[in-house]
């Protein structure tokens, strides 16, 4: 019996890929663990390997098609001594279609002409369409549009595949009729009103046609965009400043350093971020009640100090994970995160490299920024925006030296982490950053 070859879901939260590149053509032979095709999501290009031995009989989803359906099939795979002919006697893998999203408006048709047709009645249903997790499916697009026009996503019915919700369900959809939110579905209503941003129309109309390139939004800064417009909206933040004197360090960094091979298995070069990441680590465990993660049914106490990284790559960021932080010694952290940070960048991290994480750490020194405020990063309930340092005038016992001082600021949540605990955090990283000879017992 032919194998279908199914769209894989490479993280928990997964539900539509870009099936960006076939490495195979039909009649290609294969064996087990060849890699046949690339998928793109939000973060990564993930490879897809077979997982049989035989010949590629058909490809049902063409390379360069997005938003294709988790579980959906993109191909067959013909056993030994099958051909073409058993594909049509196949049964239907239970699986759904790919998902055939609608194009986006481009900056030449912006604004759609108001119509002066009665609006048809909204189409609702007594149990509209959801996954297994409860969730309504949805595409992105019928999202964005009820977030912008605060349309409730429970009462339309939809008629793309597997009833999935998509553009044209929400026509004639009455508007302000959401109550609830959910990432990316709803917005916020007050008093009667939809807080909404500002719409496309309005954008398209205040500025000058051919005064402006489009550019399209990428998986990626599609999924910042979101992440964050719910962390700003959801999390009531907070912030915390407090200034790290970095003369022990640096001179502690440079003493390591200088012991390190020069080159082999054994040898590293710590960063003042290594020692960062090591600090906010053991903080962490000596704070234990602020590495913690809000959740309606309680409060998720952290029993391990696992720091997510901010690293910059085109088109947005990734925040891959150094995980039991406590436990690894300065070089070993040092060579994992610039093992991350290059895959990051090349775009080659798998999702359980940059999910996960208790807290998160974001610096801007190395770019001359001072001081800054780092949004959380959900469902994280900190991060330590962390800036340059610098040599400063400080009073040491009465007397003006130059020292070198970092500020670093902590985003907290206040649904978890009330003033007085942010402020215990970080004064126990303060204290590790000044005196780096704690880091190591």
């Amino acid at each position: 019996m032919p194998i279908p070859i199914l769209m894989p879901a490479l993280s928990p939260t997964m539900e539509v890929g870009t099936l960006a590149k076939w490495h195979v053509s039909e009649g290609d032979e294969v064996s087990s663990g060849d890699v046949i095709a690339e998928i793109e999501t939000d973060k990564a290009t993930m490879e897809v390997e077979a997982v049989d031995e035989g010949t590629i009989g058909s490809i049902t989803i063409e390379e360069g098609t997005a938003n294709v359906a988790v579980n959906s099939t993109i191909a067959v795979l013909l056993l030994e001594g099958e051909d073409k002919t058993a594909i049509d006697s196949m049964e239907a893998a239970p699986v759904a279609a790919p998902v055939t999203e609608e194009k986006t408006e481009t900056a030449e048709k912006p604004v759609a002409k108001p119509s002066s047709e009665t609006p048809a009645a909204p189409k609702t249903a007594n149990a509209p369409q959801s996954n297994a997790n409860g969730r309504i499916i949805a595409s992105p697009l019928a999202k964005r549009i009820a977030s912008q026009k605060n349309i409730d996503l429970s009462a339309i019915k939809g008629t793309g595949p597997n009833g999935r919700i998509i553009k044209a369900d929400l026509e004639g959809a009455p508007e302000g009729t959401a109550v609830t939110r959910s990432l990316g579905e709803v917005a916020p209503v007050t008093g009667g009103h939809a807080i909404s941003p500002v719409s496309d129309k309005e954008i398209f109309a205040t500025y000058e046609e051919g005064s402006y390139d489009l550019v399209p939004l990428d998986n990626m800064r599609k999924t910042v965009a979101e992440r964050l417009t719910v962390a700003k909206s959801t999390i009531p933040h907070f912030y915390l400043t407090i200034d790290c004197e970095l003369d022990s360090l640096l001179d502690a960094r440079k003493r390591l350093n200088d012991q390190s091979p020069k080159e082999g298995p054994g040898a590293f070069k710590i960063s003042v971020n290594d020692f960062i990441i090591k600090a906010m680590g053991l903080a962490l465990q000596q704070v234990p009640d602020a590495n913690a993660t809000w959740s309606t049914q309680g409060i998720l106490r952290h029993k391990r100090s696992d720091v997510s990284v901010a690293v910059a790559v085109e088109g947005g960021l990734f925040t891959p994970v150094i995980r039991h932080c406590e436990l690894k010694t300065l070089s070993e952290i040092s060579n994992e995160m610039k093992d991350l940070a290059f895959r990051a960048r090349s775009k080659k991290l798998a999702p359980h490299e940059y999910t996960g994480g208790t807290t998160s750490i974001s610096n801007l020194g190395m770019f001359g920024i001072k001081k800054f405020d780092a949004v959380i990063n959900p469902p994280q309930s900190t991060i330590l925006a962390v800036g340059a340092g610098e040599r400063r005038p400080t009073i040491v016992e009465d007397k003006v030296e130059p020292r070198t001082v970092m500020s670093v600021t902590l985003s907290c949540d206040h649904r978890v982490v009330d003033g007085a605990l942010g402020a215990e955090l970080l004064g126990a990283f303060k204290g590790y950053i000044e005196d780096p000879v704690t880091m190591l017992v």
